[in-house]
């Protein structure tokens, strides 16, 4: 049996910290980096933000409100991205999607335009 007293310190272990931040709508516990190592800035289960940026004036938000994930965005490059609304201030936001978001919310606002379209369906059955 070894003694801990006359082992060295491990040098290869990581001491930096893992910043978290609590969802304000669903109270899950949040790590601010995703399982890919991206950033994040929104809840991946709920898909919820809290509105942090001012994308407007840049730098910080002095509103602080919910954002509201209203759809997607696909980007040229194939990338989709969250569109974001304040319910405060009605700012849109846009933050990529992460590799461990809640995949049926994310579909769910994809197709909500083909499954809500604003005309009547029966004029394709004239056509």
């Amino acid at each position: 049996m070894s003694n801990p007293a006359n082992t060295a310190p491990s040098t290869s272990r990581s001491t930096s910290k893992i910043d978290t931040f609590a969802c304000e709508w669903c109270g899950l516990t949040v790590s601010t980096f995703a399982a890919d190592g991206t950033l994040r800035n929104h809840c991946p289960a709920c898909l919820r933000s809290q509105h942090i940026t001012d994308h407007v004036e840049g730098g910080p938000s002095q509103c602080r409100a919910r954002m509201t994930p209203i759809a997607i965005a696909v980007l040229r490059t194939g990338d989709w991205m969250v569109i974001h609304r304040c319910v405060r201030c009605d700012e849109l936001t846009s933050n990529p999607v992460c590799t461990d978001d809640n995949q049926l919310l994310l579909l769910r606002m994809a197709v909500r335009p083909l499954a809500q379209p604003p005309f009547p369906l029966e004029t394709f059955g004239a056509l």
